[in-house]
């Protein structure tokens, strides 16, 4: 999994963190402005003037580092051209554009770098809260605040279901868009649960804090939505499994629709 010489992947998590905080600023302005330029896409979720510029200010950034780019706002090349790249990039440039046009604030830059069908490294921003997350297992995983930098912590050993379903108390994280009726009946498996909901990666990063126990989520995600966050978890010792608890969740696929997913 050598990154090609002579890049290195400080190099590229670095590069990939400048291009989230001047995306972040980006979307702000457009934030505070008022004026989101909101329209609809063909799948008739949102689309504003902050996602678009957000894509432009990320891709002229990571377009130096040689890889191939796949952005949500960006063109998505035919999976025949794609399928063979070892190294590209899967982003992001403004998750929970909901959130963003109701103005809570819970909404995310994502950036990912990936090797094959495997999230490598991930940089998360969260523009309101002037927050950075990023990681990789190389580099574990760290949460920039108001710049004051600290690691985030591995599980000693990777949780399990089973284990989690013995386990009483556990805060659950879920969509506050897309709570459906098949997640909160797989939540109520659990014992005097907590359940938090919000948008964005940022549940994710509840997890990779420790603050959060569990996440799961029966109702549609792309791979741009997760791949960044996949990232800093697996640096944490933590994952986001199909429900067949046996298999993560893969890329660059055919369809780059995400199945059904438990994050823990």
């Amino acid at each position: 999994m050598a990154i090609p010489a002579p890049i290195s992947l400080d190099d590229l998590l670095k590069t990939a963190r400048t291009a989230a905080l001047e995306a972040g600023a980006s979307i702000l302005e457009v934030y505070q402005s008022g004026d989101m330029g909101e329209s609809l896409k063909a799948d008739a979720s949102p689309l504003t003037r902050a996602d678009q510029a957000a894509h432009d200010i990320i891709t002229r950034h990571l377009l130096v580092t040689g890889f191939p780019i796949l952005s949500e706002e960006g063109s998505h090349l035919p999976y025949a051209e794609r399928k063979n790249w070892e190294w590209y990039w899967l982003v992001d440039p403004l998750d929970g554009t909901k959130e963003f046009l109701k103005r809570n604030g819970e909404f995310t830059v994502n950036i990912a770098l990936m090797h094959h069908a495997i999230p490598v490294a991930g940089v998360i921003y969260v523009p309101v809260q002037e927050t950075l997350y990023w990681g990789s297992k190389e580099t574990g995983a760290w949460k920039e605040m108001k710049g004051e930098t600290t690691q985030l912590q591995p599980l000693p050993e990777k949780a399990t279901l089973e284990k989690l379903l013995q386990t009483p108390g556990l805060t659950v994280v879920a969509s506050r868009t897309h709570l459906t009726a098949e997640t909160e009946l797989f939540i109520q498996q659990f014992k005097d649960t907590q359940l938090s909901t919000m948008g964005s990666s940022l549940k994710f990063m509840l997890l990779a804090e420790g603050i959060a126990d569990l996440y799961p989520r029966f109702a549609p995600t792309a791979e741009w939505d997760t791949a960044a966050a996949h990232a800093i978890l697996r640096a944490v010792n933590r994952g986001i499994y199909q429900t067949n608890l046996k298999s993560e969740l893969v890329y660059n696929k055919a369809d780059l629709l995400n199945p059904s997913f438990i994050a823990f």
